[in-house]
């Protein structure tokens, strides 16, 4: 397996489950080179999605884990969480104790993907949907018989998607569930409203559009690019008895911090009775 960063160059990849996140990270690895289409495979077990993939020419598709699991180094699991027990029934008795796997299914823990395969080296991820872009956010956990250089190298991996972050606890992988996973829908509901407040007003479809996302996109980048606080920012931005003063008066009124908070909060509950099973 894994001895020198080296054999990172001929590390053979396993991607199990061919949705929109296991395709983006075949895609992703191969648009960086640090994998070769000689070394990714998939498995898919839907035949129409397996022969899907295979005509985009990102590796060797495969439908049964007999024909892949033996030769990985790396296993990553892209499968709906409820779907993991049976899975791990099935490649339990294929799997090498030197293989690394890497979990991005909800709320399922290291200690069942450990106890159900008996594997000591699991990683746990949390990517969002703009990793389709390499935008992502990721948060990752691991367990203790990880080597630091295997660490490194699914670190590597995921930040081909955009930017990650190690977490010491697990139950940071849940907060980062209800944070920067659900993370994009909140912003897209809140554009949404926006948008409809946009139309409301008289403006079309497509203008409500671009007037909405181009402030989300150059707020965003004011933010990015400076060390100002969002704290700092709203003040330049509010004038006394201005209109910007009249819809966060409005905000405070209606509470609505309080139920964006109480969102996630709600999000991260979920994540952790997912956990729980």
């Amino acid at each position: 397996m894994w001895s020198t960063f080296e054999k990172f160059n001929f590390m053979k990849i396993l991607i199990i489950g061919g949705g929109n996140m296991g395709l983006t990270y075949a895609q992703s690895f191969l648009r960086s080179h640090i994998a070769s289409k000689e070394d990714m495979m998939i498995l898919e077990k839907s035949p129409q999605k397996a022969a899907e993939l295979a005509k985009r020419d990102i590796g060797t598709v495969y439908g049964r884990a007999e024909d892949c699991i033996q030769q990985s180094d790396l296993v990553i699991f892209a499968v709906k969480p409820q779907d993991s027990s049976v899975l791990f029934e099935h490649i339990k008795p294929l799997i090498d104790p030197q293989q690394v796997f890497l979990s991005i299914m909800a709320g399922v823990k290291l200690s069942t993907i450990s106890g159900s395969l008996g594997a000591e080296k699991v990683i746990r991820a949390m990517p969002n949907l703009p990793a389709q872009i390499g935008m992502g956010m990721t948060a990752f956990t691991s367990s203790d018989a990880v080597t630091r250089i295997e660490l490194v190298m699914v670190q590597n991996l995921l930040n081909t998607t955009g930017k990650t972050v190690y977490v010491e606890k697990e139950e940071a992988i849940d907060a980062a569930t209800a944070i920067s996973g659900s993370g994009p829908a909140y912003v897209w509901f809140f554009m949404k409203s926006m948008m409809d407040a946009a139309r409301n007003m008289g403006f079309s479809y497509s203008e409500a559009e671009l007037l909405v996302s181009q402030t989300f996109r150059g707020a965003i980048e004011l933010f990015n690019k400076t060390d100002f606080t969002c704290e700092e920012w709203i003040e330049k931005v509010c004038s006394r008895g201005g209109t910007t003063e009249a819809a966060l008066a409005s905000y405070d009124k209606n509470l609505v911090r309080d139920d964006i908070i109480a969102g996630a909060q709600a999000a991260l509950d979920r994540a952790v009775e997912l956990g729980n099973g």
